[in-house]
């Protein structure tokens, strides 16, 4: 009994309960039996499934290490690997230049203002230079002598060039550019002087005219250099201080080393493993990173989780992913499934078929005009008729997405039979596709009370924006024009759900940008932009909780005014 004395049944509350059930059961009925649901709702677990099925494959199938930064390659064809050439400051792009190989030295030169002009030896020349030649080769090979003087030796090995004995001095130099002339022997000293302009090699008293430039040196003796097997560089530059790993480097044993604080993770912990960063710049090392250490990785970290790896070039750019790929693997799964499966597909392709007519299609089968005989305002009939859609395609998607979890939660890397922590994850992602569905139902109806005969294709150009929206806010979650769209707060919602549960996703992130693992966690996460200035995760999910329920009231309120002015037929 209540307080005027009638019994409960006839109070206002339990008939607005019965009129709720009432339609909420009739929708439940009615969504039962429409073909296209059991077709969008079978649709939906086979692309689970599918999922799941590519999810097993990789994880039973062998992993091939791979070479993060190509220095087990050989651009140039000479035997020895982009690692190795590195090692002895050689190009992978000039077979000529090997590790081993003749080099040349430069020694000194005469400028074109020097006072002392005359330069004797056995030397490889480069300029202009009246040249008393004792010996002249012929025998050039090699990029550096791609101009070199062709002395037209004869049988005897004796040069046989343009006499220029009776030229002018300026004709001669004007004419000879990568050649040489015949002087003759102009002091009878039995030794020809030519004129040579270009490089060479030879033994003589080399003269350099005023004004000209003449310089020398000498090539290396060529030694035989083992060439290393390619796969020494894979996985040869390993990351040195993660939780559990090795670190190594000058003046530390081998041994596993934790870096549970911030303070023992943040700084430099890199080092060069495989050489190749401080065989550069002529063994100098690069600093490119900016802390003061060469050839080092610096950490930086933020109340305990790295926020930002930054790498001086060529360290650590090769690390074991076998490591590291199973967890960032299977972050990268969850998050790709809950943000593309989830919330851009099932989330806009279930409120398509299933609540686009939730009130039009009552309308032209004359039923509508029958249910509201009772005494039930439009508004709650249009919530109910939602409420009675979300109950079945909310507990559509929360099953659905708890039944991945489980599976690929104990499918995925960890000691344990189940990743416990995967759980908060997977309920975020079916709570923020729930509210999704709320949202473009809400729309959806609206629509489909607007314009009866084009509200689908309205229907249709707002799904394609919204699918658009939603891979641009993937890839790029800052972009201003995207918040706009009701995907981009479920995706936010998601990435927000995604740091609560598990923290250091920033820092797994950033060792696969950083280090090049290419796992793709990197792209498909980032952290939430919509924190207020907060960087709080929690403030991040509230604000899009709060956008995605404003939306659905919006729209609902909408419906509520199109169909309130509505004659029922």
């Amino acid at each position: 009994m209540d307080r005027k004395g009638k019994p409960l049944s006839e109070t206002v509350w339990t008939r607005m309960d019965r009129k709720a059930g009432a339609v909420i059961e009739l929708t439940i009925r009615q969504l039962r039996h429409r073909i296209s649901t059991w077709v969008v709702l079978g649709v939906g677990v086979l692309l689970m499934a599918l999922l799941l099925i590519f999810y097993i494959d990789s994880v039973r199938e062998s992993f091939e290490p791979i070479d993060n930064d190509g220095d087990s390659e050989d651009n140039d064809g000479d035997g020895y690997p982009m690692g190795q050439e590195r090692k002895y400051g050689t190009p992978d792009w000039n077979s000529d230049l090997y590790p081993g190989a003749s080099v040349f030295i430069p020694e000194s030169d005469i400028d074109w203002n020097d006072a002392d002009r005359t330069q004797f030896g056995n030397k490889s020349w480069e300029g202009s230079a009246f040249f008393e030649a004792s010996w002249v080769d012929d025998q050039y090979a090699g990029e550096w002598w791609d101009s070199h003087v062709d002395w037209k030796l004869n049988q005897e090995g004796i040069p046989e060039l343009t006499d220029c004995s009776d030229w002018e001095l300026e004709e001669i130099i004007e004419a000879i550019w990568a050649d040489a002339c015949d002087l003759g022997d102009d002091d009878g000293d039995g030794m020809t002087t030519y004129y040579v302009a270009g490089k060479w090699r030879g033994e003589g008293v080399a003269t350099v005219p005023e004004d000209y430039y003449l310089s020398w040196g000498f090539w290396t003796e060529e030694v035989y250099v083992e060439p290393d097997p390619p796969e020494m560089y894979i996985n040869e530059d390993g990351i040195d201080c993660f939780d559990g790993l090795i670190l190594r480097g000058p003046g530390w044993e081998d041994s596993r080393v934790d870096c549970p604080s911030e303070a023992r993770i943040s700084g430099s912990h890199g080092f060069d493993d495989d050489g190749d960063c401080l065989a550069a710049n002529e063994g100098n090392g690069d600093d490119d990173n900016g802390n003061g250490v060469i050839c080092d990785v610096q950490w930086i970290a933020s109340n305990g989780v790295v926020t930002r790896i930054e790498a001086d070039d060529l360290v650590d750019e090769d690390p074991d992913e076998q490591e590291y790929i199973g967890e960032l693997g299977h972050r990268t799964f969850v998050i790709a499934v809950g943000k593309m499966a989830f919330v851009i597909l099932l989330g806009l392709f279930i409120p398509l078929f299933l609540s686009l007519g939730l009130v039009r299609d009552e309308t032209e089968n004359g039923t509508l005009h029958l249910l509201l005989s009772k005494p039930i305002h439009r508004a709650e009939f249009i919530i109910y008729r939602l409420m009675g859609y979300l109950a079945v395609s909310g507990s559509y998607v929360i099953g659905l997405s708890l039944v991945v979890g489980l599976i690929s939660s104990i499918l995925g890397p960890g000691d344990q039979i189940i990743r416990f922590s995967d759980i908060p994850v997977w309920i975020g992602i079916g709570a923020a596709t729930t509210l999704v569905l709320a949202a473009y139902g809400s729309m959806f109806n609206a629509m489909g009370l607007i314009s009866p005969k084009y509200g689908v294709y309205l229907c249709i150009v707002f799904g394609i924006w919204e699918f658009m929206m939603g891979s641009f806010s993937i890839l790029n979650p800052n972009w201003t024009v995207a918040s706009v769209s009701i995907s981009h707060w479920a995706l936010q919602m998601i990435d927000a759900v995604v740091l609560l549960a598990w923290p250091d996703t920033i820092q797994w992130a950033e060792m696969d940008r950083a280090f090049e693992i290419d796992s793709g966690l990197s792209v498909f996460w980032q952290p939430p932009v919509h924190t207020l200035g907060t960087a709080s995760a929690g403030i991040a999910l509230l604000n899009s909780l709060v956008v995605l329920l404003l939306v659905s009231v919006v729209w609902i309120f909408i419906a509520k005014s199109v169909f309130s002015r509505r004659e029922i037929m």
